[in-house]
């Protein structure tokens, strides 16, 4: 249905979709042809034909950092939009809603349709509606969902001529907000990297402490002391000895952990039980009702304090 002009358009329904950020652990060390591409100003195709600033394929925003990287880092895939608006930019997975299906299944439609993942769990992360997100004067919506997907369920994953796997610190110049959208899903992630689901959606329920370090790393976005790192987590309680061992690389074998049980509810990711799928709306950690009603965007300054109390413990430079 068209509508007339901007001021017409301004004030019909909004275009509402959803959109699905997607994270995993990925390798340890930069390297990879992305972030080499990248540095050297390649289009992400591979074509070598340098862009302009700001286009796509132009050097993404940190690329010297992220080919140079010795610590974890988060991976998420894009898909490159093949119509206006922002034609030929990365975007993160995305659909139109339909009137049979649940937000869920939208967002897990969208997902297969382009990436073809099928994370176990998703998570609705924020409502962004900003007045200043219309194109064409349309107002547009974007319900975003997320996930942690285990490092092993995405290893087989291909990068196709549209979709593509990037880490997070080394992301192309990308469409609409989706950078802002990301920003607040990692800051989210940070904020509660205290929660046990948080590592057991991305390494599975048992993993070593070397693995669970990384993890931590990854999502600090920096190098984390392993000794120190290593004394905390043993002394905090949560951690459990399995029993066995498991060889990685040419270390000598390595005892294998599990998180403690919680005696209550403490413990659990608000939203990531067990009882599947479901939109967190007014908890104490989510956006609540009312303030998407106002159609205000996410608190940076909320998220960033609930950040810095969480990963603080952890950082030797937090501690002098």
């Amino acid at each position: 249905m068209g509508f007339g002009n901007v001021s017409e358009r301004r004030s019909a329904p909004p275009q509402v979709g959803v959109s699905v950020v997607i994270l995993t652990l990925g390798p340890r060390s930069g390297g990879t042809r992305d972030a080499n591409d990248a540095a050297r100003g390649l289009n992400a195709d591979g074509s070598g034909h340098a862009s302009e600033a700001g286009a796509p394929g132009a050097p993404a925003r940190g690329a010297a950092h992220g080919a140079s990287a010795s610590h974890s880092r988060l991976w998420l895939p894009l898909v490159r939009r093949i119509r206006q608006p922002f034609l030929g930019y990365w975007a993160l997975p995305g659909g139109d809603l339909r009137a049979d299906r649940s937000l869920e299944q939208s967002a897990y439609s969208a997902l297969e349709s382009t990436t073809s993942l099928h994370p176990r769990y998703l998570e609705q992360l924020y409502t962004f509606g900003d007045p200043a997100r219309s194109r064409g004067g349309l107002p547009m919506v974007s319900i975003v969902y997320w996930a942690l997907v285990e490092q092993r369920d995405a290893a087989d994953f291909e990068d196709g001529d549209n979709v593509r796997w990037f880490p997070e610190d080394d992301l192309p110049p990308l469409a609409f907000d989706h950078r802002e959208i990301i920003d607040y899903a990692l800051a989210r992630l940070r904020s509660k990297i205290e929660y046990s689901d948080v590592a057991t959606r991305l390494l599975g329920p048992t993993f070593t402490l070397r693995q669970l370090h990384g993890v931590y790393e990854a999502i600090a976005g920096q190098s984390l002391d392993l000794a120190n790192f290593r004394r905390k987590m043993l002394a905090s309680g949560d951690l459990e000895d399995t029993g066995e061992k498991v060889r990685e690389g040419r270390q000598r074998p390595a005892a294998v952990y599990r998180y403690v049980p919680p005696d209550s509810g403490n413990m659990a990711v608000p939203g990531w039980g067990s009882g599947g799928p479901s939109a967190v709306k007014g908890s104490s950690d989510a956006p609540g009702t009312t303030e998407l009603a106002r159609g205000t965007g996410p608190d940076p300054d909320r998220t960033s304090t609930r950040t810095d109390d969480a990963l603080s413990p952890l950082i030797p430079s937090a501690h002098g």
